[in-house]
């Protein structure tokens, strides 16, 4: 058996048959969801550009493919 979780199939929805306030919560949060998207590729592509970085006084060295001990988790904008 695989431990990996399957994928989910995004649910389709038909803007046409929602009511006013579904429509505004629901293109909300896909602008939200896009929003999101847009600022982990601003900040992949800003890390992508430097050699090294400095974190929270811990060096991080992309020249030498030395990653150990970074971990990422999801972005929150201010």
């Amino acid at each position: 058996m695989s431990t990996q979780k399957k994928k989910q199939k995004p649910k389709k929805v038909d803007l046409l048959n929602l009511t006013d306030s579904r429509k505004t919560r629901f293109l909300k949060k896909a602008k939200e969801c896009l929003r999101q998207q847009l600022l982990e590729a601003e900040f992949w592509q800003a890390m992508a550009d430097v050699e090294r970085l400095t974190i929270n006084g811990y060096t991080i060295d992309f020249k030498n493919d030395n990653l150990s001990g970074f971990t990422t988790s999801e972005l929150t904008s201010l």
